[in-house]
């Protein structure tokens, strides 16, 4: 009895004040998840479901089981029905802004859920503290309404933290910004000359295409898609077709890639012999039409030159007098120089023969 009453004495005498952080073992969580407290106090401690967390779905039960201790600010010292009212979510809250200070000082990514849409940016709370992230730094394309954004998940990461005046600014685009600097730097380590990708064609213009491998994009020049000198870029691709490329120079140091086709086929000069000799006469297509005569194309990769004098027995002062682009005509072939890849032609020598052929 003597011991009982010690006891009793010491509890009443207990240091229980307006403001303080207590600690007291949980003896009881009620239906209504209000959790009882014994303080070691003349009354016991309360705490409501408001004062438990700052989401009202999160359930004590989930934390602590009877027996467990629990630290808490006092409220008030008789909350109307001899309790002392105690507030478990003030020391959460404490924790919070210490765990957001350590999370600034890391430059780690948060990912909390989207509480309120603002009509300046998002607000999302971090175990009750509010951050909030302005439309400049979410990340979303103008297609986007902000209004589609509540209740989803986001990774930001916290860019500006002033816990004096509870200003905490949060960026979704450093997220997006780093991550893509991150896979950037992986392509552009793991991309070698030689390899083959999948690519999408971005856009073609007359002097080649511009294919998307995923991170950067790659000029495939027209004269990769083809032998032919004269060949057309728009035969060949189409924006948003995907193609298989080869990797055929890489300048990593200024981010250039320089593609080529897997479709081009074989040299046309390679087998040369086989196709073409001296004396031979072939029908060209005229190609080019320059002051000293005119380039004729025997078939795609395969050009030859047709000197001025040799376009006609009469005298001209320039190809246009008598051929123009795209016209068909008979040529004997002069001269073949494999190693230059130069083939010398002649229609003059046809004129007045039987094979003698100029299409009007």
């Amino acid at each position: 009895m003597e011991e009982n009453f010690e006891e009793l004495f010491n509890k009443s005498n207990k240091d229980i004040k307006l403001g303080k952080t207590v600690t007291g073992k949980i003896i009881e969580i009620t239906a209504k998840k209000e959790i009882i407290v014994d303080l070691g106090y003349k009354a016991d401690g309360i705490i409501y479901k408001e004062e438990y967390s700052f989401n009202e779905n999160e359930d004590p039960n989930d934390e602590f089981k009877i027996g467990d201790n629990i630290t808490a600010d006092v409220l008030k010292l008789n909350d109307g029905f001899g309790n002392v009212l105690l507030s478990y979510k003030k020391v959460k809250s404490r924790e919070a802004r210490k765990e957001i200070e350590e999370i600034v000082d890391e430059d780690l990514i948060l990912e909390e859920e989207i509480s309120e849409v603002l009509d300046k940016g998002f607000l999302v709370r971090y175990k009750g503290i509010g951050i909030f992230i302005p439309i400049s730094l979410s990340g979303i394309s103008r297609e986007e309404t902000l209004d589609s954004y509540k209740g989803k998940k986001i990774r930001f990461k916290i860019t500006e933290c002033d816990m004096k005046n509870n200003r905490i600014i949060g960026s979704v685009k450093k997220v997006k910004q780093e991550q893509e600097e991150k896979e950037q730097e992986e392509f552009w380590n793991s991309i070698e000359e030689g390899k083959t990708y999948e690519g999408t064609v971005e856009s073609v213009s007359s002097y080649g295409a511009f294919v998307n491998l995923g991170k950067a994009s790659g000029l495939l020049h027209v004269s990769e898609m083809s032998w032919s000198k004269n060949a057309n870029p728009n035969n060949f691709v189409k924006p948003g077709e995907k193609i298989k490329v080869v990797i055929k120079t890489l300048d990593k140091e200024n981010k250039r890639i320089q593609l080529a086709s897997l479709d081009k086929g074989e040299n046309p000069w390679d087998k040369i012999d086989e196709k073409y000799n001296i004396n031979d006469v072939v029908t060209v297509t005229i190609t080019k039409l320059m002051p000293f005569g005119a380039f004729a194309e025997l078939e795609d990769g395969i050009e030859g030159l047709v000197h001025i004098s040799q376009i006609s027995e009469q005298r001209i002062s320039k190809p246009e007098e008598i051929l123009r682009i795209g016209q068909k005509a008979n040529a004997k072939i002069l001269d073949i120089d494999r190693e230059k890849r130069k083939i010398e032609l002649s229609i003059r020598e046809l004129e007045g023969t039987s094979r003698e052929y100029l299409e009007e």
